[in-house]
């Protein structure tokens, strides 16, 4: 199957398991929205769950914030995003479509790294260890070819990005012959901004302005709340905020499933320092977010840093923590270094002093910022789609199976009676009283015990217990494993503990 395929039945595999719908489908769909199933919202706790406690649990300094999704309109005024919250945008006469001119430019940029990567694989695999790939690409004629042509486009596309210079992002698209992937066709419109903001009306915001904004990111809340969280909890500099919550932006090119949607959810943390110590604690936290992600065992070289080319207005530092996704490497998670722009910002325009009086220096300053910002709906993306797998079994069936990490899983253990009857159903209600408390699990008596097999496999569940008429005897069950298929006689009494060893969250965080 072909990188497209694989996500196209990752996509439909998740609508019949009852981990994604379509939002409001019997309508026909609300485009790029999406709605998680009674498989999708136990996911995403977990996710979130794995977040939060090691942000908040594992780090003392870091304190935990829910911020409300409505607020002042001069919030917006003072984060500038009334201003600049923009995506430059171009539209294919043709097909009608609308792309953002600079993803454009990134795929075609992306597009030439693959060539260069591909003559260096042959390179690899013609010379073998006597492989020296910085000496390859400084003298192979293709190599050297693509790369300079990569160097010249990028260069432009940095200049461009800089100087907000839409007319050259045109040009640099129309110079490199990117067509339009669904008509073919180079009839391009000219570029241009449009702000992502969604608004709404509220009969009362205190100053007689009725237009307030659905919130774009959670981070504003944070900086709105800084001095009554670092008063109430008496925190000392450096400590953090943590927030999980939902953002809204009118995303004119969403698409790639639930990768860019309208409305998302957000985990972010703002960790708030001493001026002048930032790029130490910037580095600190690419470190430490690389290291939460690779824990989760989806293979370290699925992940790499990806440093803005072009900062934005807040931010004297900023990079990405890319992964492979299906359809390539692609931002997951983003670390930025916002210095004093946000609480500097607030201060000015509501007048309140927003300091902090540092008992070291005996000085009083507005605090830096470091920013780990994460989307929800995007790490449950890279961990459905690197754990979806279709699977040639040794008596020829396939079974597509879902090796989620055991302590995300939406389910963590199925309990199967192997008969119907004979009271196997009633022996197996005693084991799940035996671990409801603990697990979440489904009980399943209908159909051959294969194909109750093949259903926790597509929903990741990391064990099956199975009851059978020798449990009604000795009392022991057969556990076995998702990954493995392996089964294994274990007593009842022992059954918790060990589950409990493989789902259990501590073994994630306990790694960290």
């Amino acid at each position: 199957m072909t990188q497209e395929e694989i996500f196209k039945a990752i996509v439909a595999h998740s609508k019949e398991y009852g981990f994604i719908f379509p939002s409001s489908e019997i309508y026909d769909g609300l485009a790029a929205v999406y709605d998680y199933g009674q498989m999708g919202v136990e996911l995403k706790n977990n996710i979130k769950r794995y977040w939060w406690e090691a942000m908040t649990r594992l780090n003392e300094n870091i304190v935990g914030l829910d911020s409300c999704i409505f607020m002042h309109p001069k919030v917006w005024v003072a984060s500038g995003h009334v201003a600049a919250f923009n995506d430059p945008l171009i539209d294919n006469k043709d097909s009608k479509k609308r792309y953002r001119a600079d993803n454009l430019i990134e795929d075609y940029l992306d597009k030439i790294q693959e060539k260069i990567d591909k003559e260096v694989a042959k390179g690899r695999k013609r010379f073998g260890e006597s492989f020296d790939e910085a000496q390859f690409k400084a003298t192979n004629p293709n190599v050297l070819r693509e790369q300079n042509k990569w160097n010249e486009i990028h260069n432009r596309y940095v200049a461009a990005e800089q100087a907000n210079d839409l007319k050259e992002y045109r040009n640099i698209i129309m110079d490199c012959d990117i067509v339009d992937p669904i008509s073919g066709t180079k009839n391009w419109t000219d570029v241009r901004q449009f702000n992502l903001m969604f608004s709404t009306q509220m009969s009362n915001t205190g100053e007689g302005e009725d237009k307030i904004y659905l919130r774009p990111e959670t981070a504003q809340g944070i900086f709105v709340e800084y001095l009554n969280v670092q008063k109430t909890g008496r925190m000392k500099l450096p400590f953090g905020i943590a927030q999980i919550g939902k953002a809204f932006r009118n995303e004119v090119v969403a698409r790639q499933f639930i990768f860019r949607m309208r409305e998302f959810e957000q985990m972010e943390m703002e960790f708030f320092c001493r001026p002048g110590t930032e790029m130490e604690w910037f580095k600190y936290w690419k470190e430490k977010r690389l290291k939460w992600h690779v824990n989760l065992g989806m293979g370290e070289e699925n992940y790499k840093f990806h440093d803005h080319e072009k900062l934005a207005h807040y931010a004297n530092a900023a990079t990405d923590i890319y992964f492979n996704f299906p359809f390539g490497f692609k931002e997951l998670e983003g670390i930025h270094s916002r210095t004093d722009y946000d609480l500097g910002n607030h201060q000015k325009l509501s007048g309140k002093k927003i300091q902090y009086f540092d008992p070291e220096t005996g000085e009083s300053y507005v605090p830096y910022c470091v920013e780990t910002s994460i989307g929800v709906d995007r790490m449950f993306l890279a961990v459905l789609s690197h754990s979806y797998h279709e699977e040639k079994l040794e008596n020829g069936e396939t079974r597509v199976v879902l090796s989620i990490p055991a302590p995300l899983a939406p389910v963590k253990v199925a309990v199967l009676p192997l008969l119907n009857k004979d009271g196997l159903p009633e022996k197996a209600q005693e084991v799940v009283d035996e671990i409801k408390y603990d697990f979440n699990y489904q009980f399943d008596a209908k159909d051959s015990i294969g194909k109750r097999y093949r259903r926790q496999d597509a929903i990741g569940t990391p064990f099956c217990v199975t009851i059978d008429h020798d449990t009604l005897n000795d009392n022991q069950v057969t556990v076995r494993d998702r990954d493995t298929m392996e089964q294994v006689r274990v007593p009842i009494a022992e059954l918790r503990e060990m589950i409990d060893k493989k789902v259990n969250m501590r073994n994630l965080l306990r790694k960290l």
